[in-house]
């Protein structure tokens, strides 16, 4: 079944905050095996002009993710999750994740189109903090696999 090109444009306003911490800041550099200290060490992130330390910059994949699945997992979508690929992913930042950060996720629907008998459908999530500064905006594509004849 395709996916229906009405969903075109859509917008999920967000649901919840994710609480940015020191604690979920160093579990995630622990997780991708990154010992920059800026994600670790306060004086460090002070020392080169953060308040705070800052968060690796796919951080943000923790509450995407979730915000992502929230759509893909609607069945009136036709989106059949075990054909489902990442097709691409991007993130362009206003600033880094840090410390205290209220993180704050509206989600868009940008774009489904049908190509060679697959499925694309475009993404695009703000995320702000708890006062409305705009942190970053992320851009997922994801392709779903045509029956095979």
């Amino acid at each position: 079944m395709p996916l229906d090109e009405s969903f075109t444009g859509r917008v999920y306003p967000p649901q919840t905050s994710y609480e940015v911490s020191r604690e979920k800041i160093r579990e995630f550099a622990d997780a991708i095996g990154d010992e920059n200290p800026v994600y670790r060490d306060p004086e460090a992130a002070r020392a080169a002009g953060h308040p705070d330390v800052i968060a690796p910059p796919t951080f943000i994949t923790i509450v995407n993710l979730a915000a992502i699945n929230a759509i893909v997992t609607d069945p009136e979508l036709g989106l059949d999750y075990s054909r489902m690929v990442h097709g691409d992913q991007q993130f362009s930042y206003s600033r880094p994740v840090r410390v205290g950060d209220r993180l704050l996720l509206t989600t868009h629907i940008d774009k489904i189109m049908a190509r060679a008998g697959n499925d694309f459908i475009n993404l695009r999530a703000e995320i702000a903090d708890g006062e409305g500064e705009h942190i970053a905006t992320t851009r997922a594509q994801l392709v779903v696999r045509g029956e095979e004849a």
